[in-house]
């Protein structure tokens, strides 16, 4: 088979080893062969930006011998070489402040600076060298410069839960990008990547040249693998993934779809995220490989701080406006934050609105343990002391332990949570400890990895929850009770569930309604069948 390029994000490296690449040139060629010259596109962290712009600097640089076979090669693209400037603010260091960013930022320059042969003024600032090393690579070459930035917005967003020097570090960035417009004359092409979008008062209002191709249909899938690629390039790979398995090569498509699928840029086409695939095919095992290789507890403090759980941004509408232009992360509500950060994505358009939600089954099962883990760690419990208990009360039809590990569970959540539970945009329409208690049962069990669905629809309405664990399904009713009535409440629950025939398409279906006591915040009663 041929080797995953894991861990590889520079074209050469990949193309030189002979790894696996899979072809995006075609929609590379259509951005360096048109009309418009300078670029933006935002993607969130480990979808392929850092490979795509080391892919624009072979091409500009002319190293032909690297795109044999695909489809660039096949084009009247003429391998010219110019000076490629390329530029990765991700190694711009920031644990030291704003003084630290400076300096770092001038180390940068200064090593672009020497590949080109191009000595500067150790006393000029980051945008004075960078003008620089434009004109004086375009001299030298006779040409104009290529610049490439990579990851522009990295060094501000690393404050982005300190506002005042997140502005103070980006007011730094301005002060560079905005030299890339003055010297528009000397470039012939500029590319620049981020996760965060553009804002009228941000880095780019001056820089207003770029053309954003981040909602752009036609490059929609640029960057991430789509199921199609996935299929034909890694064929081999996933044969022996299935074999691993014991599963057909049709039946792990189908996990795979669901459980790493759904990332959507543009409101059309849905891509899988290269990091998760890449180390799922390496290791034939379903885990949450995106979103652990981030530091999920910044995630964990963000939801906690916001008291934010994770139903009220499902299906959230939101306006062609805000995908455009969401703001400033730091500074940002919660739903623009968890956009630009790939937590949340785009579901289809509504006339000119879209819908947000979670891309895939890997990204809502962990923010939904991180929503867990925050209320059972604010409770001083541990995870799977909770865990393990629910899994054997689902397992084995234990309704009195699925009712005591729940109660557990309910007894953590700090007060002030059914305090500030509607704070940010509840969307739902019930009393808000009604909707808390169903939004942090549903988490946790999501959480624990167990296939659970929330109003999940039938032909006469919405059951609570369907949860399936290791065969066994479990049609929960919750209600809530507000003058003692708990086993009256939890009948309710039941003949609700009979009533509406929740559990008719689950063969052997466990049935329980619950009612859960307001004054105690506990499940004061309960009926199984």
């Amino acid at each position: 088979m041929q080797e995953l390029p894991t861990g590889l994000q520079v074209f050469e490296h990949i193309r030189s080893a002979g790894a696996l690449y899979v072809d995006k040139t075609d929609m590379i060629h259509k951005i360096v062969s048109g009309a418009r010259m300078q670029f933006f596109i935002s993607r969130p962290r480990r979808f392929g930006k850092t490979l795509l712009c080391w892919t624009l600097n072979a091409l500009f640089s002319g190293k032909r011998e690297l795109f044999e076979g695909l489809a660039i090669a096949k084009t009247d693209w003429e391998w010219e070489s110019f000076p490629v400037v390329h530029l990765d603010m991700s190694k711009v260091t920031t644990d030291e402040g704003s003084a630290g960013v400076r300096r770092s930022l001038a180390f940068q320059m200064k090593r672009v600076a020497n590949e080109h042969g191009i000595g500067l003024d150790a006393e000029m600032g980051a945008g004075e060298m960078l003008t620089e090393i434009i004109i004086e690579s375009s001299k030298k070459h006779g040409k104009p410069a290529v610049v490439i930035v990579d990851e522009y917005d990295k060094p501000f967003l690393d404050f982005y839960n300190k506002p005042a020097m997140a502005e103070e570090v980006r007011d730094i960035m301005r002060g560079c990008y905005t030299q890339l417009k003055a010297n528009e004359p000397h470039m012939r092409f500029l590319f620049m990547t981020g996760i965060s979008k553009f804002t009228k008062a941000g880095v780019f209002s001056t820089l207003n040249n770029l053309n954003d191709i981040s909602l752009d249909e036609n490059f929609g899938t640029m960057l991430g693998y789509t199921e199609k690629e996935l299929v034909e390039c890694f064929d081999e790979h996933l044969a022996a993934c299935a074999e691993k398995i014991k599963i057909s090569v049709g039946e792990l498509v189908d996990r795979l779809r669901e459980y790493y699928n759904g990332f959507c840029f543009d409101g059309v086409h849905k891509v899988y995220n290269p990091f998760s695939m890449l180390n799922f095919l390496h290791s034939g095992e379903f885990d949450n490989y995106w979103m652990e290789s981030a530091n999920p507890k910044i995630i964990a403090d963000f939801m906690k701080e916001k008291s934010l759980t994770v139903e009220q941004f499902r299906g959230m509408s939101v306006s062609r406006d805000f995908v455009r232009n969401p703001g400033n992360i730091e500074t940002a509500p919660p739903q623009n934050f968890l956009y630009q950060a790939g937590y949340l994505t785009l579901r289809e358009r509504i006339d000119r609105d879209f819908l947000l939600d979670y891309p895939n089954t890997e990204v809502l099962n962990s923010m939904s343990r991180l929503i867990a883990e925050n209320i059972i760690q604010s409770g001083g419990g541990e995870f799977m002391d909770f865990r393990t208990p629910l899994i054997d009360a689902l397992s084995e039809n234990d309704c009195e332990l699925f009712i005591e590990t729940i109660n557990r569970l309910l007894a953590s959540i700090p007060y002030d949570d059914y305090m500030n539970a509607a704070k940010y945009g509840r969307r739902k329409k019930m009393p808000v400890q009604e909707w808390l208690y169903r939004s942090t049962i549903l988490a946790f069990l999501r959480g624990c990895g167990v296939l659970t669905f929330g109003e999940m629809h039938g032909n006469q309405g919405r059951s609570d929850l369907i949860v399936t664990c290791r065969g066994v399904t479990w049609i929960i009713e919750i209600k809530v009770a507000k003058d003692n009535d708990c086993e009256a409440q939890a009948q309710e629950a039941m003949k609700q569930i009979d009533d509406r025939q929740y559990a008719e398409p689950y063969k052997k279906g466990k049935k329980v309604g619950i009612a859960i006591d307001d004054n105690t915040r506990q499940i004061g009663g309960w009926v199984e069948a």
